[in-house]
């Protein structure tokens, strides 16, 4: 089975959208400690591990995340436990960068999130507190790191969202691809039935009947009768022709027009039979598949020839009808000289047929007529 291929969006073509997020806060980091002024080699030393802690993630992230994930909570950890000792905002700064990209990430489940998150906020809390400032100032930088995890999840859910519907949108591909290839395997098996069904038929039907006109000639002397049989395999030649064709059109989808096929066999039928056969449709015409196409035109066919064969000199009325949700053929001729009223292995198989198409193929005598009615669903 092929797999589909993920597509891409043009920007992360050019850059993956995590790859952007990474070297804007490392430039972020980077302006902080530039324009950082402190003097504390305390807090520089935190500074720099924190620094080294996000270049870790950054260079960490693509192949182990849950490893770059914990040097992010340390990168955000630290400068929230000295922002009450730093001299300017660089230490709250560097802990919401560290903070709000941890709160973004797909790796990590959210009650981890919230958890560092709470830490940090904790750990800024009593930093403040123990630098003895004013309650706004204590509660200013936790605010602002709350808002930063409550933007950050935010982003997390959209991407978690944007990935399950990408998933979902390759699996829809995927079942589309596969129902596509399984329809035409079907489609395929269908119609070699179709030809395996009429060569069997048309051969060994013309097989008895150069046998049959063997046997005249040579043990009875009858000419006639033998031309007679020659003739038959001659009409069966071309019948069990006429239905290959059809059955390799199906093949190479092109979908046969159905009023107008029915059209021509039954002009053919009135030309070769010497009798009239009225057909006509009604409702409007829509597009079929191509297998309910050909049983359609196969049971035209087998009706002709039976109403030929066993009411030889009758009149067929045949119609077409389009109905909603429905596509009938009812074909009918005079029962009075029918003689046979059950059912041949023409109409069973036809019936069979019929039914791969999903239809329903009834026949019998009915108001003084032999009547055959095929119905498909369209």
């Amino acid at each position: 089975m092929g797999v589909v291929p993920k597509r891409r969006l043009l920007p992360d073509t050019i850059a993956p959208s995590w790859l952007v997020v990474q070297l804007l806060g490392t430039l972020f980091f980077a302006a902080t400690l530039l324009t950082a002024r402190e003097t504390d080699p305390g807090i520089w030393t935190a500074y720099g591990v924190a620094t080294a802690c996000w270049l870790g993630f950054v260079l960490l992230a693509p192949r182990r995340p849950k490893t770059a994930a914990a040097l992010l909570a340390v990168a955000s950890a630290l400068p929230a436990a000295i922002v009450g000792r730093a001299g300017d905002s660089s230490a709250i700064l560097l802990s919401v960068i560290a903070l709000g990209r941890l709160a973004t990430l797909t790796s990590v489940s959210v009650g981890t999130i919230l958890g560092f998150g709470l830490l940090d906020i904790a750990l800024a809390v009593t930093s403040h507190a123990l630098a003895g400032q004013s309650l706004g100032g204590t509660l200013a930088d936790p605010g602002v790191m709350l808002l930063l995890v409550l933007l950050g999840l935010n982003r997390r859910q959209y991407e978690v969202q944007a990935t399950q519907a990408q998933a979902l949108l390759e699996q829809t591909r995927f079942a589309q691809a596969e129902h596509a290839r399984a329809a035409a395997l079907d489609e395929r098996t269908r119609i070699a039935r179709e030809l395996h069904d009429v060569l069997a038929h048309s051969l060994g039907a013309l097989g008895v009947q150069l046998e049959l006109a063997d046997a005249l000639l040579t043990e009875r002397s009858d000419v006639d009768g033998a031309l007679r049989a020659v003739r038959r395999s001659r009409r069966l030649a071309a019948d069990g022709l006429a239905e290959a064709r059809d059955a390799v059109a199906a093949l190479r989808r092109d979908v046969l027009p159905l009023t107008g096929t029915l059209a021509a066999t039954a002009a053919a039928h009135a030309r070769d039979h010497r009798v009239t056969v009225a057909f006509d449709a009604d409702g409007e015409t829509r597009p079929l598949p191509s297998a309910a196409v050909v049983a359609l035109v196969g049971i035209a066919r087998e009706a002709l020839t039976n109403a030929g064969k066993h009411a030889p000199g009758e009149d067929v009325r045949m119609r077409l009808s389009y109905a909603s949700g429905v596509v009938r053929l009812d074909v009918r001729n005079a029962l009075g000289a029918f003689t046979r009223t059950g059912e041949g292995f023409g109409l069973a198989g036809m019936r069979e047929r019929l039914a791969l198409a999903g239809g329903a193929l009834t026949s019998g005598p009915e108001d003084g007529d032999w009547r055959v009615l095929a119905e498909v669903p369209a």
